[in-house]
């Protein structure tokens, strides 16, 4: 591994507009029961505008209610998050969100507390429907949760009668029906009302990536022959907590000829001298955002091969090319066509997307590569206040390795501010030949 950086080149953050995430420069802080160091963005404004701006889509969208069982758009909505992981293989937490009225949480048993003392939530009660499913009560509790749904309804919503659910088990949607309300799938006009980002969420996503950047060069630092994929990984996954991240959603690090093709997870091999050891970060970050960044390195003694060579800069031009396309206005098309050519020869093993929106998680909006624009893309544009990936894996069938790079960029007025600024490696980056 090379030795030409250090940490403090690659921790600091830059300032967005009056956004500076250097800096801890909110007098007022607002902090939950477990912060105890000041936060440069202000919680609690955080929390209330993301609550408007979906109240503001259930006005344009003509719905009374939303009933959300996904836990990213519960804490889009409330800022509540409880035993994430669990509650995503088991929506049977929910949060009734009216468009005017008091937000109700329906908790797990016994932690309520965990959310109370959010200003967006003005009532906690037990979920009717916690335990249904290993139980085997699905039916008996559809009916019962249904009923309060339609209760709290006809006492807030004014005779309308058309609730938004963003994930559900199908009998509880039967059971609403059954009520009398009218059930629309809101997940799409929540991931829409999501693609554009507050300057609060902005901050956050400035300090997810401080942290991720620090873990990334965790690994760096502990490449070395011998080193295996899961002890890299757990080097990454440290990093990422003690900065205030909360999870990794993927296994994405891999060596040598398993980084061609893309996609295969940390496992027990140990890094070769000579190879390259590719990651993807795909971090849920500091206060829930993401950072979404990958590298490829080097692991010595030696010098890269000038193979490794020119497949690093092809991934290095693609993205900086795509990158530099970019402004706001741009058709999701439009991109497509002007995005960087792939090389026939590594075109069958190319990354799904172009870019790819930031936020919570990879959300709105998507881009394919033309080919796959009509089936993977719909229409839209660019637009000012979002945050995209750019992305980029060359590899090609049958050959021994890959390159897989990625940054992260807010969208302005006038075109990309980088939110990554992760250095690439000096000696992959030399000409191949």
């Amino acid at each position: 591994m090379s030795s030409r950086r250090s940490p403090s080149t690659i921790v600091e953050a830059p300032a967005y507009g009056d956004v500076d995430v250097r800096q801890a420069k909110v007098a007022n802080h607002s902090t939950s029961q477990t912060d105890s160091v000041p936060l440069d963005f202000d919680e609690r404004a955080l929390r209330l505008k993301r609550l408007a701006r979906v109240r503001q889509m259930m006005a344009d969208t003509d719905l009374g209610a939303v009933l959300l069982f996904d836990p990213y758009n519960q804490r889009y909505a409330t800022g509540s998050r409880n035993m994430f992981g669990y509650f995503l293989r088991n929506s049977t937490r929910y949060v009734y969100v009216p468009r005017q009225g008091d937000v109700i949480l329906f908790e797990y048993p016994g932690s309520a507390h965990v959310s109370t003392w959010l200003e967006t939530i003005q009532e906690s009660r037990e979920s009717k429907v916690v335990f249904a499913s290993v139980n085997g009560r699905d039916r008996l509790t559809a009916k019962p949760f249904a009923e309060e749904i339609a209760d709290l309804m006809r006492r807030d919503c004014g005779g309308n009668r058309r609730i938004g659910m963003d994930r559900s088990a199908l009998g509880l949607a039967l059971a609403l029906q059954a009520e009398g309300l009218e059930v629309e799938d809101c997940l799409q006009a929540m991931l829409h009302t999501r693609r554009l980002k507050i300057e609060e969420e902005v901050a956050c996503l400035a300090l997810s990536m401080s942290a991720v950047e620090a873990a990334v060069w965790n690994v760096e630092r502990k490449l070395a022959p011998g080193a295996s994929e899961t002890e890299l990984f757990a080097e990454m996954y440290h990093g990422v907590l003690i900065g205030g991240g909360e999870f990794i959603e993927t296994r994405l690090l891999s060596s040598g000829p398993k980084t061609n093709p893309w996609f295969n997870e940390a496992g027990d091999r140990r890094v070769r001298p000579g190879e390259l050891v590719a990651l993807d970060t795909d971090t849920i970050g500091v206060n829930g955002y993401y950072a979404d960044i990958s590298r490829t390195f080097f692991c010595g003694p030696g010098r890269p091969s000038g193979y490794q060579k020119s497949l690093y800069r092809m991934a290095w031009e693609q993205i900086h090319h795509n990158a530099a396309i970019l402004k706001p206005g741009m058709s999701f098309r439009e991109i497509a066509d002007k995005a960087w050519r792939i090389p026939e020869r590594f075109f069958d093993l190319r990354y799904p997307s172009i870019i790819h929106g930031v936020g919570m998680h990879g959300e709105k909006p998507i881009v394919a590569h033309a080919c796959d624009l009509d089936r993977f893309t719909g229409d839209g544009t660019l637009e000012p206040g979002m945050v995209v990936s750019v992305e980029s894996y060359i590899g090609e069938p049958g050959a021994h390795e890959g390159v897989k790079l990625e940054d992260q960029y807010l969208v302005t007025d006038v075109g990309l501010r980088p939110m990554s600024h992760y250095p690439f490696d000096e000696a992959l980056l030399e000409r191949a030949f």
